[in-house]
């Protein structure tokens, strides 16, 4: 698409988001053009929050489905639209509510903790929700000595552990895009690029983040960025993330640690689906009422702690 035709679009999109009295929100790893048309733009939950907050009456959510059930759970008010419904979050699928049901019952005793990556129908089944900037801090609130099992993400798992020193029972589930991230594939880059500083996202592999200067959410690697002295950065997490830290930090150079790291269910949302979406208002995102009371009391322990 040219750029005459991204301006046009984008036009479209900006007047008709007016006449819906709609919010667009976009995550950080969505597409340029995507993110600009965005009235915020971040992470997938405290998206969610800033919308709940709007007089707007529509959510277009330009991410993937679980961070639009979020925006359900938490607006059930405002009618939520993803514009593509065939953006999901394949960590995410790899827990379902039965299968967490079973694990439960094998471990009666256990806090349940699901990373804020699953679906609203996983969040009714668990006692308490984290993200990746406030997971360290949850599970050190939790009372020690009793179990924890923690899903989906085995990876952000060990990171907890590692910073905590508790022990946790970890579901096997990661994020395809982060998970094929490799130390050789780090090495390489530092190599590269000697006088950079190394950012990685916390759902890496342990041995990638053993070898990082700083662990975050992709928030806090922009705050980082900001923050820091440095003027040069390799980053290890979904290349969408480079739009917000340019132009945030245009004095700065930043590198991708590599081209494996594209999450192609992020990069479904475009333009044009953003478009058909504030039209037609669908495709709709909604959250039964049983499912969303059990959802939000999940996150809302999270809240109370954070």
């Amino acid at each position: 698409m040219d750029q005459k035709t991204i301006q046009e679009l984008s036009d479209k999109i900006l007047n008709l988001k007016k006449e819906r009295n709609a919010v667009i929100l976009a995550h950080f790893y969505q597409r340029p053009e995507v993110q600009e048309v965005a009235d915020f733009i971040g992470d997938s939950l405290g998206l969610s929050q800033q919308a709940a907050n709007t007089e707007a009456e529509v959510i277009v959510f330009c991410g993937v489905h679980f961070m639009a059930e979020s925006a359900s759970i938490l607006s059930p008010d405002k009618i939520v639209v993803l514009p593509d419904e065939n953006a999901c979050c394949p960590m995410a699928d790899m827990v379902d509510a039965v299968q967490l049901d079973r694990k439960k019952r094998e471990m009666p005793e256990a806090t349940v903790v699901c990373y804020v990556n699953t679906s609203a129908e996983v969040k009714a089944e668990c006692d308490i929700a984290c993200t990746s900037a406030n997971a360290v801090k949850v599970i050190a609130s939790l009372p020690s000595g009793k179990p924890i099992l923690f899903v989906p993400d085995k990876n952000l798992g060990h990171y907890i552990m590692s910073k905590t020193g508790r022990e946790m029972t970890l579901w096997d589930g990661y994020c395809y895009t982060h998970d094929r991230l490799t130390p050789e594939d780090i090495i390489k880059s530092k190599e590269e690029h000697p006088e950079a500083l190394l950012m990685v996202h916390p759902e890496c592999r342990p041995e990638v983040i053993a070898l990082a200067d700083t662990v975050s959410s992709t928030a806090g690697m922009l705050r980082f960025a900001r923050e820091s002295n440095a003027r040069e950065f390799i980053i290890g997490t979904e290349t969408g993330i480079l739009h917000p830290l340019c132009k945030q930090c245009p004095d700065k150079k930043f590198h991708i640690v590599s081209n494996k790291l594209v999450c192609p269910n992020m990069k479904k949302t475009t333009l044009d689906k953003v478009y058909r979406s504030l039209i037609n208002l669908e495709p709709r995102v909604t959250v039964p009422e049983k499912i969303r009371e059990r959802a939000i009391s999940c996150l809302k322990r999270m809240l109370e702690i954070t």
